[in-house]
């Protein structure tokens, strides 16, 4: 599926102007001029099409409470889509990819105490295939707003 002029503007709204009201998706068909029921069509089109992975807000972890790291662990390749499918089934993981190299396989863990980072730590440990894991705590964080300007 080509994206359409409209799909563009609408991926460009969601990527860093979506307001947080109570129909955000009324406040992208007012702005385009367009009905809200069309928008949402084009929402759920765009992710099942794979255009969107995700819509959710970013929020300051360290402001509430929780610590985040990321992971790099190194996995037997025949173990990689099972140990990446069991990944995904934690809320407390928010990214999950499979890299080149050594440490083949890379997620962030953002948890709400040290018991819990080391109950889901331990639990991945055990999986089949996993050989080592390197927890890579940030001293400081920088963050980058990345948006692709969709013409």
């Amino acid at each position: 599926m080509a994206l359409s002029d409209t799909d563009k503007k609408i991926l460009n709204i969601l990527q860093g102007r979506l307001q947080l009201v109570a129909r955000p998706f009324a406040a992208i068909a007012q702005e385009l001029g367009l009905e809200e029921s069309f928008v949402i069509e084009r929402i759920q089109l765009l992710k099942q099409e794979g255009y969107i992975r995700k819509i959710g807000a970013f929020f300051n972890s360290d402001e509430l409470g929780y610590k985040g790291c990321l992971v790099a662990l190194k996995v037997q390749e025949q173990h990689l889509p099972q140990v990446a499918e069991f990944i995904n089934k934690f809320p407390a993981i928010t990214h999950n990819y499979q890299r080149q190299g050594e440490y083949n396989l890379w997620f962030t863990l953002i948890t709400e105490s040290v018991a819990k980072h080391q109950e889901i730590m331990d639990s991945i440990k055990a999986r089949q295939g996993v050989l080592d894991a390197m927890e890579l705590r940030a001293n400081h964080k920088y963050k980058i707003n990345v948006q692709f300007k969709l013409s």
